[in-house]
């Protein structure tokens, strides 16, 4: 048996079932790929064939980024408007650095 290394030509239905052993990926899926840009395919006489090294690239370019989401705003007490919350936190910041001349900690 040859063996294959990341540079190696196969066929694009082979290197699906080598690349994706689990299944779900098919020499139409790879196509796809590369209509999209994702995939360099070589086309010679008339067949595709792509590497297990251009199928790690497509996999870079497939990644999906997680989200950042903002943090939410703290929501204000009920009674308090948001109007209410930076004068809060002024007023928190400056017990606070009252507390620190004082040598004590607000709890």
């Amino acid at each position: 048996m040859t063996e294959i290394s990341p540079d190696t030509p196969l066929r694009l239905a082979k290197a699906a079932e080598v690349a994706f052993p689990g299944g779900g990926m098919t020499a139409s899926g790879l196509r796809k790929e590369a209509t999209r840009g994702r995939l360099v395919i070589e086309r010679i006489a008339g067949k595709d064939y792509t590497t297990l090294a251009a199928i790690a690239r497509m996999r870079e370019l497939c990644r999906i980024e997680p989200k950042i989401t903002p943090s939410r705003r703290p929501e204000p007490a009920p009674g308090l408007s948001e109007n209410d919350l930076p004068r809060i936190r002024l007023d928190r910041a400056l017990e606070d650095c009252a507390s620190r001349k004082r040598g004590q900690r607000r709890t």
